[in-house]
Protein backbone atom coordinates (compact mmCIF):
# COMPACT_ATOMS: atom_id res chain seq x y z
CA UNK A 1 0.00 0.00 0.00
CA UNK A 2 1.48 3.75 -0.71
CA UNK A 3 1.70 6.11 1.99
CA UNK A 4 -0.46 8.60 0.47
CA UNK A 5 -2.94 6.53 0.60
CA UNK A 6 -2.32 5.15 3.87
CA UNK A 7 -2.32 8.70 4.83
CA UNK A 8 -5.94 9.49 2.85
CA UNK A 9 -7.43 6.67 4.61
CA UNK A 10 -6.07 7.35 8.18
CA UNK A 11 -7.04 11.08 8.45
CA UNK A 12 -10.80 9.59 6.26
CA UNK A 13 -11.31 7.37 9.25
CA UNK A 14 -10.33 10.05 11.91
CA UNK A 15 -12.21 12.47 10.17
CA UNK A 16 -15.30 9.91 10.27
CA UNK A 17 -15.13 9.13 14.07
CA UNK A 18 -15.02 13.11 14.88
CA UNK A 19 -18.45 13.08 12.88
CA UNK A 20 -20.10 10.52 15.02
CA UNK A 21 -18.81 11.77 18.18
CA UNK A 22 -20.58 15.45 17.10
CA UNK A 23 -23.49 13.20 16.16
CA UNK A 24 -24.00 11.86 19.86
CA UNK A 25 -22.76 15.36 21.23
CA UNK A 26 -25.39 17.05 19.09
CA UNK A 27 -23.33 19.41 17.47
CA UNK A 28 -24.14 21.68 14.71
CA UNK A 29 -25.90 20.32 11.40
CA UNK A 30 -23.22 22.37 9.62
CA UNK A 31 -19.97 21.60 10.98
CA UNK A 32 -21.17 17.49 10.92
CA UNK A 33 -21.80 17.94 6.92
CA UNK A 34 -18.34 19.59 6.16
CA UNK A 35 -16.45 16.65 8.48
CA UNK A 36 -18.54 13.93 6.45
CA UNK A 37 -17.32 15.70 3.31
CA UNK A 38 -14.04 15.94 4.05
CA UNK A 39 -14.24 12.40 5.55
CA UNK A 40 -15.78 11.01 2.00
CA UNK A 41 -13.49 12.97 -0.12
CA UNK A 42 -10.37 11.36 2.36
CA UNK A 43 -11.25 8.17 1.80
CA UNK A 44 -12.35 7.77 -1.77
CA UNK A 45 -8.92 9.53 -2.64
CA UNK A 46 -6.71 6.93 -0.39
CA UNK A 47 -9.00 3.80 -1.85
CA UNK A 48 -8.61 5.12 -5.80
CA UNK A 49 -4.33 5.39 -4.70
CA UNK A 50 -4.32 2.27 -3.52
CA UNK A 51 -1.95 0.21 -5.93
CA UNK A 52 -4.58 -2.73 -6.58
CA UNK A 53 -6.93 0.34 -8.20
CA UNK A 54 -3.99 1.54 -10.49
Amino acid sequence: MNGTATLFIVLGLFLLGGVISFVKQGMGKSLIVLLSIGAGMCLIAGVLRLDYWN
